[in-house]
């Protein structure tokens, strides 16, 4: 017969091996923003934007070991975590509840060794800045988008973390976002907002009379293998939040992902057909997407219906926004905005509205969806101001955002890498 501590130990190393596993799923998502990216945009500015993408990973990483998951998850105080930088706390993992002692007492629930918890929170940080990333693509300066990712992986994000998941003043009151419409998604969306208002339009998207001038990208199939990426990656970022195999919860959380994520193609693309004339792919990779999002607040408290519902709204959401943000004449040529940010706060929102426990519309109380707006606003107000502040800092420490008009003209690859990413023969050129 198994021994009570052998059950233990087998448990433990089953909840490890699937926390690696949903940590790794969540890795290969960076492959999918960058295709994503790379899809949506002009050939030109390919090899820009993979560089980005592989040195926003190395930065997020590095950087959640040495001061990140100490102010996301450190005992502190309500607004953020004051120990146990670069792993340095103390903590007796995988002990749990009132046997665990340690610095990290905000995940002192999850029966994991320390760093599996810290491998699967850090594979979380470069989403917000690879959201950041697709919105002002194709005119930064190479070096102002690092700049600006280092301050938003190491800093932001972890004290709105902090807030929500490690102990912070939202956790206290009640906040749902299971794994992170808000904390990941809104975070990254509020900061690509305030940079694509800062860094201004690429030339020749807008006419002097506002009309809206289409640029394409350059390899839709490519665009949208980064979205089935993502898709893929999104099981573990959803379902590997539960920190444990053990239980009913990851599959619920995965039905739930999948059922919000198709219920958003078809909204998006009956809402492209009606309010576009087509039903254009982009729209419909940016509706999976949307429905993605939104549901990752609260996969692992609404019903199934509940789900399709969210998604079904998402959808119709990204399609809007992304016509009312070329209405005023804000460029994001991967529709981030949209679909992090507005389906960020939908989805946080529909939490407040959807949940089986404590939703408005299962049991007429407010009170969830009141702690839910003020989740939204809170995270809007810091995000939001720090954010536009650090882009203006940024500018003005080096001498602007923008690389020049001769270099966006002959894209990015070539004036910030001197290279391209399908060199012809005859040596490099322009590939507009």
């Amino acid at each position: 017969m198994i021994s009570t501590e052998n059950i233990a130990i087998i448990a433990i190393s089953l909840d490890t091996v699937w926390i690696i596993l949903a940590a790794v799923l969540v890795f290969m998502m960076n492959a999918g923003f960058g295709m994503l990216e790379a899809g949506l945009c002009r050939a030109k500015n390919t090899v820009n934007i993979f560089a980005k993408n592989i040195v926003i990973f190395a930065i997020a990483s590095l950087s959640f070991w040495l001061v990140g998951f100490g102010l996301m998850f450190g005992d502190g105080n309500s607004f953020m975590g004051t120990t146990g930088w670069m792993l340095s706390g103390e903590d007796n993992s995988p002990a749990i509840g009132e046997h665990y002692f340690g610095d990290y007492s905000a995940l002192g629930w999850a029966a994991l060794p320390l760093y599996a918890k810290v491998f699967f929170q850090l594979m979380f940080v470069a989403a917000s800045a690879h959201i950041v990333s697709g919105a002002v693509s194709e005119r930064i300066k190479f070096f102002a988008f690092i700049a600006f990712s280092i301050v938003l992986v190491a800093i932001i994000y972890p004290i709105v973390g902090h807030w929500a998941w490690g102990g912070g003043w939202l956790g206290d009151i009640g906040f749902v976002d299971f794994a992170g419409s808000t904390v990941v998604h809104s975070v990254g969306g509020w900061a690509a907002l305030t940079g694509a208002i800062v860094l201004g339009a690429r030339a020749k998207k807008f006419t002097r009379d506002g009309k809206v001038m289409p640029i394409p990208g350059h390899n839709q199939a490519m665009a949208v293998l980064g979205m089935f990426f993502l898709w893929f990656g999104w099981f573990g970022f959803n379902a590997g939040s539960a920190m444990t195999a053990g239980s009913d919860i990851i599959a619920t959380v995965a039905l739930n992902t999948t059922l919000a994520a198709a219920a958003g193609v078809l909204s998006a693309m009956i809402a492209a057909e009606v309010l576009v004339g087509k039903p254009d792919l982009s729209m419909i990779i940016n509706g999976s997407l949307a429905g993605l999002v939104a549901i990752t607040a609260g996969c692992a408290d609404v019903s199934a219906g509940g789900a399709v519902l969210i998604g079904l709204i998402a959808g119709v959401l990204v399609v809007y926004f992304i016509m009312l943000l070329d209405k005023r004449r804000i460029d994001d040529p991967v529709g981030a905005i949209p679909v992090h940010l507005i389906n960020g706060i939908w989805g946080t929102l529909a939490v407040g509205l959807f949940s089986l426990e404590s939703g408005f519309l299962y049991t007429g109380d407010l009170s969830l969806l009141i702690v839910q707006m003020t989740g939204v606003l809170a995270i809007a107000g810091f995000v939001g101001i720090g954010s536009y502040f650090i882009w203006r800092i940024i500018s003005l420490l080096m001498g602007g955002l923008r690389v020049s008009q001769e270099e966006e003209d002959i894209g990015l690859d070539i004036s910030e890498h001197g290279m391209e990413a399908y060199p012809s023969s005859s040596g490099p050129k322009s590939l507009y």
